[in-house]
């Protein structure tokens, strides 16, 4: 099922006000009146209870009143007509039918013919009680929000997943929808929709999917962690589809399991719904993915063509957070027909995952890379005294001394060199002899430059160690400027 849910959420804001979605028909009516009495202080106080963003927009501001005020006024006028269900101010009262309608975005040429069963309804035979309620059987996690993201079709399948793994282990965990969203990109399209029917196969191909924990859900199309895919916490062993437009058999199937379902939802009715049975004129032309997690009867409404007779329902998952219709569920108008595609179409393209086995062992982790040889030690450093030392293979050179104490020391790139006496150059053992008048280094003293070469820098020595401004007096030590030191004229 595809469906897309508005990057418009993520403009105007959010937030669990849940002061302002009262939950009876009762608090809605009184909250209307109030409403009607004084519509921009309640608007004033539904934009602060909902954190728009446009608070301080003067000229978005007055049109999104307009938008909550026409809004306003047709949830009236439906709800004075007593019907088995109600409207109310929810967090889309301040969106146009065109931009709620763009929400949904479904594409027709997404879905594929549905596939004749290759076996029998496996709950062809099952005996369904008179009512069900998953989510007192702990198989049903809370309501979750695919935010401005178009994946409803990802949550669909997750509570699928999630409900036939608790009556499968006894464990209720909440699964990854953003491991569909980022990683099952064969047929499915993220963000722009998908069907729930590919998800559970790409779940079964993966091996399993992740936790929502470890794989958090972020309202985008993100870059498949393989690292989180590999991670197979859940498993199926696949799916099947229920007989299309059959509630008897969607019944049987509801009464074994949550059920993956689509339906119309772009009606003005739906978008505002808060509570009750929803029996208003929808449509087939499936639009947005949910789950059915039970049904039931309600005598609650004495109310033409309903006195004295109880409404059959479907109690259906959502995932526009827990601030839109019921807490967050919808109850869809159960009938019991066998050629017909049931209220909103939700009896049309049912599907269930199929679980038989246990879930895959933890994934163990990553191991360390194995230690590689020890590396040879480091060349230890050359020493000048207690508080300075040369790296290794250099030569200490005292640039000042005075009474046989070494005042200041530098260091010689090279190992036994030869310390010229302008304190600044060296030599290398094989050219001992410092030609401080050319700058260079010589064999012997009074000979040519066929056998010399340039002399060196000396750099300063390190410190060893933070020794601060304290001076230790170093004992005299053989310096090598005792070679021949030549001034050639």
């Amino acid at each position: 099922m595809r469906c897309q849910v508005a990057g418009l959420l993520l403009l105007l804001g959010v937030s669990c006000a849940l002061a302002a979605t009262p939950a009876s028909r009762q608090e809605h009516k009184l909250h209307l009146e109030q409403a009607k009495a004084d519509s921009k202080s309640v608007f004033s106080s539904w934009v602060d209870d909902f954190k728009r963003a446009y608070r301080d927009n003067v000229e978005e501001y007055e049109r999104r009143f307009d938008i909550w005020l026409d809004n306003l006024r047709f949830i009236e006028s439906y709800n004075s007509e007593e019907k088995t269900h109600w409207l109310g101010l929810n967090h889309f009262a301040d969106h146009s039918r065109d931009e709620y309608q763009q929400m949904l975005g479904y594409r027709a040429d997404l879905a594929p013919e549905r596939q004749l069963q290759s076996s029998p309804f496996r709950y062809a035979k099952s005996r369904p009680p008179p009512s069900m309620d998953w989510r007192e059987k702990g198989a049903v996690t809370d309501v979750k929000n695919q935010e401005q993201c178009g994946s409803c079709w990802a949550f669909s399948t997750i509570g699928a997943v999630e409900g036939i793994n608790a009556i499968a282990t006894d464990k209720l965990v909440s699964l990854s929808e953003q491991e569909l969203v980022d990683c099952d990109t064969t047929q499915d399209h993220g963000c722009h929709g998908g069907l729930m029917d590919f998800a559970f196969e790409y779940i079964k191909q993966n091996g399993g999917i992740d936790t929502e924990k470890d794989y958090k859900y972020m309202a985008d199309e993100e870059k498949c962690s393989i690292a989180k895919e590999h991670r197979h916490v859940v498993s199926i062993d696949g799916h099947e589809d229920v007989p299309g437009n059959d509630e008897q058999s969607l019944l049987k199937a509801v009464a074994n399991q949550p059920v993956s379902v689509a339906i119309e939802a772009d009606q003005r009715e739906f978008q505002l719904y808060a509570g009750g049975v929803f029996e208003a004129p929808c449509g087939t032309a499936l639009d947005h993915g949910v789950l059915v997690v039970g049904y039931g009867s309600d005598d609650s409404f004495p109310v033409v063509g309903h006195k004295n007779q109880s409404v059959d329902y479907w109690i259906v998952k959502n995932s526009w957070s827990d601030m839109w219709g019921d807490k967050g569920y919808i109850r869809l108008a159960r009938g019991n027909s066998k050629n017909a595609p049931g209220q909103c179409g939700v009896a049309m393209q049912a599907s269930y995952p199929v679980k038989t086995g246990p879930n895959p062992p933890p994934t163990p982790p990553t191991p360390s890379p194995k230690p590689g040889p020890t590396p040879p030690p480091s060349p230890e450093p050359e020493v000048c005294d207690t508080a300075t030392q040369c790296p290794a293979g250099s030569t200490c050179c005292c640039m000042r001394e005075y009474f046989g104490y070494c005042f200041t020391w530098a260091c010689c790139p090279l190992p036994e060199a030869t310390c010229c006496d302008d304190q600044i150059h060296c030599c290398p053992n094989n050219l001992p002899v410092c030609d401080v008048t050319a700058g260079r280094c010589l064999a012997k003293a009074g000979e040519g430059f066929d056998e010399s070469s340039e002399w060196f820098t000396k750099t300063p020595a390190e410190k060893i160690g933070n020794r601060g401004n304290q001076w230790i007096p170093n004992m005299p030590r053989s310096i090598k400027n005792a070679a021949q030191q030549v001034a050639m004229a």
